[in-house]
Order: structure tokens, then C-alpha cells, then sequence
């Protein structure tokens, strides 16, 4: 299923926007994990907005004003790593159960 077919405002658009960002958050906290002891290192946040009139969710990638003390934030990120994976689980859910219900009433009207 193509992303550009969808409407802004079906469920697998808004679950595929949800898998995007929680793809990209996962990125940026195995990101940091892997740069803990890099010197001078400033850590990756990730932001999430909600889009209202569309539906789904808008991700972006920033950085953090300060460096970092190694170590200082690393049970952070590793919750954020899974919170992440739930994260796109929960979203992969409605996009499958969306699939789900389109063959349903394809079925049924056919």
C-alpha cells in the first residue's frame, strides 16, 4: 500500500505517520546509546506534534543545548528504545486492522 494513495485522515495514514515517528525516535535514542562516550557529545531529542486537522503525527529531530555527561541520561534512552517499539507496535495494530476491515467489507459487498 502506497503511502502517496492514502487519504490524510484514514487510520493507516494516522498509523503510518505513528510508525514513522516512533521509527525515528528509536533512531535518535540508539543514536545517542551509541555516542555516550563520545567527547563533547550533545544528545538527540526527538519532538512529536500532533496534526488536528489531518490526523496522525509530525516528528523532528533536535539536539540538546548542552553536552551531555556520559552516562548521565542513559536509562533515558534505553526506555525510550522501548517505548518506541510499543510505540510501533500500537501503530502497525491499527494499520493491519484497518487492512483487516477494508477485505471485510470488500468481502461482504462483493
Amino acid at each position: 500500500m502506497s503511502i502517496s494513495t492514502l487519504s490524510g485522515s484514514s487510520a493507516s495514514a494516522i498509523g503510518l505517520s505513528g510508525m514513522r515517528a516512533a521509527q525515528l525516535k528509536l533512531d535518535s535514542h540508539a543514536h545517542n546509546l551509541a555516542n555516550v562516550q563520545t567527547p563533547e557529545f550533545r544528545r538527540q531529542l526527538t519532538a512529536q506534534t500532533a496534526r488536528p486537522d489531518a490526523g496522525g503525527v509530525d516528528a523532528q529531530v533536535g539536539r540538546e543545548a548542552e553536552v551531555s555527561k556520559p552516562f548521565d541520561r542513559l536509562a533515558d534512552d534505553l526506555v525510550g528504545q522501548r517505548i518506541s517499539l510499543y510505540s510501533f507496535a500500537a501503530n502497525l495494530r491499527t494499520v493491519q486492522t484497518e487492512d483487516r476491515m477494508l477485505g471485510t467489507l470488500l468481502d461482504t459487498r462483493a
